[in-house]
């Protein structure tokens, strides 16, 4: 597949590992545990192709209604990979971000997670962001929030507010935004993530859950996704010339 093809930002609704451990006849923490070794293979596979960025939905903001022995044992998940993982994204010169509201973590948790920043920071093979206690509705409204306190300082006024100003408050401001979602685990929704960044996103959903979702699979969602023709709001013949320009 030739890198022209391939999205330059890669996002994943990691979804499925519940139902995957149940079929299985085991616990849902058990399907957890198996899509943190898919997620590993997957970043893998995404940096030797060479693809830029790759956005994965870890946690959400809703996240927190589910049970809270599957929620602690999400976080526990969570500091075990901060723990074990970061050292080796670190020597694949692999760099992470974590974007969503930290607040609601531990300390120690968020000191974790900044460490895990600022050691992988100038890493460029790929750049790894992490959503956790993260959610669209959440992003866009910190970002309103943000530039509602420019407004109030003086910094900005009103008039000045529009999508240029807007998108620079919002989580992943400094990079591209996703040409390709992938969601697995047959659902057909984005349930609230990246809710302003994925306007003109392609969106591949298929029904393999997480856990089972490997290099084979990716690459049949990066062949869908090189014969789609994306028009950003012009016209086929209008798309097809730009294409061919580039």
């Amino acid at each position: 597949m030739h890198n022209n093809s391939l999205p330059q930002h890669l996002a994943i609704i990691m979804d499925g590992n519940g139902r995957w451990a149940a079929r299985q006849g085991q616990p849902r923490g058990l399907g957890h545990r198996a899509g943190r070794k898919a997620l590993r293979e997957i970043v893998e596979h995404v940096s030797g192709l060479g693809i830029p960025i790759l956005t994965v939905f870890a946690f959400s903001s809703e996240n927190w209604q589910r049970p809270t022995a599957e929620v602690q044992l999400l976080l526990e998940l969570f500091k075990r990979a901060l723990n074990r993982e970061v050292r080796e994204l670190h020597t694949n010169n692999i760099g992470i971000r974590f974007i969503g509201d930290r607040s609601r973590f531990s300390t120690k948790l968020q000191n974790k997670m900044r460490e895990a920043e600022l050691l992988t920071a100038n890493n460029d093979s790929l750049q790894l962001n992490i959503a956790v206690n993260y959610g669209g509705r959440w992003d866009i409204t910190q970002a309103a929030r943000q530039l509602a306190l420019k407004v109030a300082t003086g910094e900005l006024q009103p008039e000045q507010i529009d999508e240029a100003a807007f998108s620079k408050e919002i989580s992943l401001a400094d990079g591209t935004a996703p040409d390709l979602l992938i969601r697995t685990g047959g659902e057909q929704r984005i349930s609230n993530f990246l809710l302003w960044q994925l306007a003109y996103c392609e969106i591949y959903f298929t029904d393999t859950l997480w856990p089972d979702f490997n290099a084979e699979n990716l690459n049949l969602a990066l062949l869908e996704y090189s014969r789609r023709q994306r028009r950003f709001g012009s016209t086929p013949l209008q798309a097809a010339e730009r294409a061919q320009s580039v």
